[in-house]
């Protein structure tokens, strides 16, 4: 009764107060409804006129089937990563050159598959070759010129055609994100508002304020000649390129026609695409860079037919690099598997290796992805590594002998150092045991590796069980074994051990893989595959890569199922095969 009354006079005090009364002990929100008053609703926040307009946001089309890419020179090739400043100086300034890339062509590829004295590869990526601003050349100031430091067009050309001579593509970096804010069209966009070039670049008049995607770095840069901001997700010197105006889209196509048409040049490897078109805070992987890179891709397809691409998406893995695929750019860049190999061969563990592999070629259509090692940006991999050619080998085997299109950062053969700063991973290479390392007559623009009289290809070259000889071997059978260079991939499983094993096949080329990661030996153990469409019979093994402790007994595969193989009893510490199976 005390509480009835209580409850009678509290409503009694909220109705006279104007508030209304409670109905229900649900302490959920009213629901707003058509006929609440227009001024009882929150206002609506204003944005800052000062700010950046908005643009609309695009509908993503369908995605499409997953094809695979027409026969071309990317089945099977290996491709080998130069920075052209540290390659090899032709005249004597310090500076690495085209004319130092054609005249060492020959230790790549001298043009005659019958020999195996050169590295093999049939692919050069070279990094930034336009003009430059800087050492590294990713902020560009003249798309179509060769930068100054590394020759004339002219000298490019006859690289190409040097190259081309000995059955090697040439791809080069198209930094398409972004310019040097030395670029003539930002230095006139900057300082004229009405300039055409204006709108090639993305401008607010106050600080947006909000923060970049690389640890809150800052995106929006102070112009140095009025009140007002310019965006760049790398850094000052660096602002990205505005892919919402159809002008600047005309441009990069006419950038990529003229260095396939006019230069020569097979393909490319497009930098940091994942941040191409962004929208407000949303600065990278957007619905819109998917739609450039399709419509990117039909232009390359329509006007220049044949056009390899590959794409950076920094860290990509199956899940980043899903919404990239199945029709923008040719292939991307693994990095998830990169770090499973040289997790491999540092711990001696095998299973997050085989699961990094298993993933990418699963979940990524038609093995159009790429795996390496290290590249241009991260420390090499011989100093992640601790200096230990055992496991630099064994990095080596993994990587050419899985799915995808390798690529090899240059100096990884014959297993340079070098740790960040950036400038010490993209050190001379190491020719010979003489001053600098062979690479220049001057002197070098930065000093090689301390180590460069011991580690260097004159002294590798002679050297059979070298590391240098060890890559020439594996990039010679991945080049010229079908299975190795495009076949399918069939994990086994191992029991008794922790190796890597798993099975390449091409038609009727089949080759079994294993590795001893571990630096005890691995055994006694067996393996085994409990479905495939690997054709049935009695196979011999004849080892192409490794000494093996003894003949391997003969493999039975049954419909397709492999049950408790043991080809011999173990596994030395450190070591790996490459078998070709035939029946």
């Amino acid at each position: 009764m005390h509480r009835t009354v209580c409850t009678l006079l509290m409503i009694v005090l909220l109705v006279a107060c104007g508030m209304p009364a409670a109905t229900s002990t649900d302490s959920s929100p009213t629901p707003t409804t058509a006929n609440t008053p227009t001024s009882s609703r929150p206002p609506t926040p204003t944005r800052d006129p000062r700010l950046p307009t908005l643009p609309a946001r695009i509908t993503p089309g369908p995605t499409a089937t997953p094809f695979p890419l027409a026969a071309g020179w990317w089945d099977g090739a290996v491709c080998y990563e130069i920075f052209v400043r540290s390659f090899y100086d032709s005249d004597g300034d310090g500076i690495g050159d085209i004319n130092g890339i054609i005249a060492k062509l020959d230790y790549l590829n001298d043009g005659d598959p019958t020999m195996t004295t050169d590295l093999g590869i049939n692919c050069i990526w070279l990094m930034p070759v336009a003009e430059a601003a800087s050492y590294h050349g990713y902020d560009t100031i003249d798309y179509y010129t060769v930068e100054r430091d590394y020759g004339t067009n002219d000298d490019f050309k006859r690289l190409v055609a040097e190259a081309e001579r000995r059955g090697i593509k040439i791809i080069i970096d198209l930094v398409l994100n972004h310019t040097s804010t030395q670029h003539p069209w930002f230095q006139e966009a900057l300082r004229d508002p009405n300039s055409p070039y204006r709108d090639w670049y993305l401008w607010s008049a106050i600080d947006p304020g909000y923060r970049g995607p690389f640890g809150n770095n800052v995106v929006w840069h102070k112009s140095p000649v009025r009140d007002e901001y310019y965006y760049g997700v790398f850094w000052g010197g660096m602002p990205d390129l505005n892919y919402r105006n159809p002008a600047v889209t005309a441009e990069a196509y006419k950038i990529a026609r003229f260095w396939v048409e006019e230069m020569g040049v097979a393909g490319f490897r497009l930098d940091a695409i994942k941040h191409l078109v962004e929208y407000h805070t949303l600065q990278e992987d957007t619905a819109e860079t998917f739609e450039w890179l399709r419509a990117f891709r039909r232009f390359l397809e329509r006007e220049l037919p044949g056009t390899f691409t590959i794409g950076e998406v920094f860290n990509g893995n199956p899940r980043t690099l899903a919404p990239y695929y199945p029709d923008q750019l040719d292939y991307y860049f693994e990095f998830e598997v990169a770090n499973q190999i040289r997790g491999a061969a540092n711990t001696g563990l095998a299973r997050l290796f085989m699961q990094a592999v298993q993933e990418a070629y699963t979940k990524l259509p038609y093995q159009r992805w790429a795996p390496f090692l290290t590249n241009h940006d991260q420390n090499r991999v011989m100093s992640v590594l601790g200096n230990d050619f055992a496991k630099a080998k064994l990095a080596a085997l993994a990587l050419l002998t899985m799915p995808g299109l390798p690529f090899i950062y240059y100096g990884e053969e014959i297993g340079m150092l070098g740790v960040k700063p950036d400038e010490r991973i993209r050190t001379p290479m190491q020719w010979t045991k003489e001053e600098f390392g062979g690479f220049s007559s001057g002197i070098p623009w930065q000093l090689p590796q301390r180590d460069y009289p011991e580690k260097n290809v004159m002294l590798q070259d002679q050297d059979p069980d070298s590391l240098l000889n060890t890559y020439r071997q594996l990039i010679h059978l991945h080049v010229g074994t079908p299975a190795l260079a495009t076949g399918d991939f069939w994990p086994l499983t191992v029991k008794g051990a922790g190796i890597a094993a798993y099975i390449r096949r091409s038609g009727d080329n089949i080759v079994l893989v294993m590795i001893n990661f571990d630096k005890t030996p691995a055994g006694p153990f067996s393996l085994t595959l409990e479905s495939s469409d690997l054709p049935g019979g009695a196979y011999q093994l004849t080892a192409l890569f490794g000494t093996p402790p003894a003949p391997a007994a003969t493999l039975t595969i049954d419909n397709g199922v492999i049950v408790d193989y043991q080809p011999f009893t173990e596994i030395p510490a450190q070591t790996g095969y490459i078998f070709k199976l035939e029946r």
